[in-house]
């Protein structure tokens, strides 16, 4: 469910006519419902109702402070994958207790950062980087507080880009040694083991793999409770997918993945951490653009957009659908026609759609991209000396941007001219 519906012929964000924020704005610009937010939310937190939790919003999704700070009013924990996340979190005003730093590349110096900022836990990926979160925190006279990443070897069955827990990819530690990097956690100066971690994927759209992969932490919880490790926290990842179209099979609802949860490792005793970010915020955004052109071509048309590939690049990247429909109402009779619908950018991959059956459109009309919030902004390039896309947010009957759509001369004006030139 989103708050993007149609009224008397005109979409609108909760109380506000989408077309009278793009006359504001000007296009293409993202926004997002505050409403759809914090439903999002709140449905994943009464999902774990059932015993000591914590949802930390992975911020990889969509990082606005705006968003940040509204899920943070909500109780939400920040999971981040870097220093700049971790800083933008701590700016939002999320303390660091809160926060949990994941991603297989954390160097000293964020280390060092989260440790001095304060941070609830570090989810370990590699043996080098718990020698390294271990010699940074002995040398602050700090102990981190560490799960370890575990590959349980699981196909989630989602895109291969976004699939996280089979032994081929790089994350995480394999389930099968985890004895023995536990015993090394546990001699290393500076760290104290408090848990576990996993995360087998994004988007996905069956409970199965989660089950599958949640029984075997369930199993290891208690291997490793026998070895002596005190073991009082699973972090369980996020990776529940969402609809990117109204016609294909809902995905589970958080309190069906609750409910999993608390069948496969409730009965552990432990806190429960999920990190769910496309969930929260994925149909809480959307793209609005505008048509340039309308253009007639050998065998096809196009609706040539003012919106591009480095403004929303999941379709370029993983063939990704989402979709795409006018701000104005169409007719209930009306007669679609296929289009392929592009950008402008200079690239054969620019491409959002091909043959999209969509009602007749004119240059200026507007459309949307629906179920845009997740992994668009973040993603967003100004590749062809394209303006970063401004984004706005809705909260009932009023707007604000959360961030302003840069000028030609900012941009241009990040360049430094070597004085030999």
């Amino acid at each position: 469910m989103d708050h993007f519906l149609y009224r008397d012929g005109a979409l609108f964000a909760e109380e506000v006519p989408v077309a009278d924020i793009a006359a504001a704005v000007g296009t293409p610009f993202y926004l997002y419902s505050t409403a759809t937010l914090v439903r999002h939310f709140r449905l994943f937190d009464e999902a774990l109702a059932w015993g000591p939790h914590l949802v930390c919003y992975a911020m990889k999704a969509a990082s606005n402070q705006a968003i940040l700070k509204t899920l943070a009013a909500e109780g939400a924990g920040m999971d981040v994958v870097s220093g700049g996340e971790y800083a933008r979190a701590k700016a939002a005003g999320v303390p660091g207790e809160r926060i949990v730093f994941s991603g297989v590349g954390k160097t000293r110096e964020e280390i060092r950062l989260a440790l001095e900022g304060g941070i609830r836990q570090f989810n370990v990926e590699s043996e080098p980087e718990m020698a390294a979160i271990s010699e940074v925190a002995h040398s602050l006279g700090a102990v981190a507080p560490i799960t370890v990443r575990v590959n349980p070897d699981v196909d989630a069955k989602t895109h291969a880009k976004i699939a996280t827990g089979k032994s081929e990819n790089k994350f995480g530690i394999p389930i099968a040694r985890a004895r023995e990097v536990y015993a090394e956690a546990a001699r290393l100066p500076g760290l104290k083991v408090i848990g576990i971690d996993v995360h087998i994927g994004s988007q996905l759209t069956d409970l199965a793999p989660f089950e599958l992969a949640y029984r075997k932490v369930a199993d290891l919880t208690g291997v490793l409770r026998a070895d002596g490790h005190e073991i009082t926290r699973l972090d369980l990842g996020g990776g529940l997918g969402i609809p990117y179209t109204r016609s294909n099979e809902a995905p589970p609802l958080p309190g069906d993945y609750g409910a999993l949860i608390q069948r496969t490792v409730g009965h552990l005793g432990c806190e429960v951490e999920i990190e769910p970010g496309r969930l929260i915020v994925g149909n809480a955004g959307i793209l609005v653009s505008r048509v340039i052109y309308v253009k007639n071509g050998e065998g096809r048309d196009f609706l040539i957009l003012d919106g591009a590939m480095n403004d929303l690049i999941r379709p370029a990247m993983y063939d990704a659908h989402h979709e795409i429909v006018p701000v104005t109402e169409p007719e209930v009779a009306v007669e679609l026609r296929p289009f392929d619908i592009v950008g402008p950018v200079c690239e054969s991959g620019d491409t959002f759609a091909r043959g999209r059956l969509m009602p007749p459109l004119a240059a200026g009309d507007l459309v949307v991209f629906r179920s845009a919030g997740a992994y668009g902004a973040v993603m967003a390039s100004e590749y062809n000396t394209r303006p970063l896309v401004p984004e706005v947010m809705v909260k009932g009957d009023h707007f604000a941007v959360i961030r302003s759509r840069p000028t030609f001369d900012d941009i241009i004006n990040r360049d430094t001219i070597p004085e030999w030139l």
